[in-house]
């Protein structure tokens, strides 16, 4: 793991407050994030300070309004992460990046960068068990279609959601 990640790591373990749930979900985030750097490029620096840090508002969103509503998130975490970035020695084109893309992390369409678009497909390889029904499986290729803005990250999903769990897959 490179410094600044290990940085980030700390960060939002700091900010969260033993908040398991939601330091696992920023790790998983990334560690697909990355996976999608691989195959689709963008900037590392970019990508990973925005995976860590996409939901870093949450715990202000639930304070302020009693919600963790998408909408939420994306206005009250930016400032967070503004500050987290500003520490790390982010530079501010940098910083602009990564709060646009936190700003915007669950409105696609907004912002079409690559960046952007590993970070949503990230997420979503994350989300998609807990937001959709996964067990009809010409329903769930149809939302991986549609969801999904990557050639990569549809294809992963593909891999996690639709092969690793197909009944007639050969395992021999």
């Amino acid at each position: 793991m490179n410094a600044i990640r290990k940085a980030l790591v700390r960060a939002i373990e700091t900010n969260f407050k033993g908040d398991a749930k939601r330091i696992d979900h920023a790790i998983m985030v990334t560690e697909y994030a990355e996976e999608l750097l691989a195959r689709e490029g963008g900037d590392y620096r970019i990508v990973i300070g925005a995976s860590l840090l996409h939901d870093i508002g949450i715990h202000t969103a639930e304070r302020k309004y009693g919600s963790t509503s998408g909408k939420y998130q994306e206005k009250e975490g930016p400032p967070i992460a503004r500050r987290i970035l500003t520490k790390l020695g982010f530079e501010p084109a940098q910083i602009e990046e990564v709060c646009q893309i936190i700003a915007h992390h669950h409105s696609p369409g907004k912002i079409n960068t690559q960046n952007f678009k590993i970070l949503y497909d990230a997420d979503w390889l994350v989300n998609l068990r807990d937001e959709y029904d996964i067990q009809d499986r010409q329903k769930l290729a149809n939302i991986i279609d549609r969801i999904f803005l990557t050639k990569s990250g549809k294809a992963l999903a593909e891999e996690v959601y639709l092969l690793e769990a197909s009944p007639d897959k050969n395992f021999s």
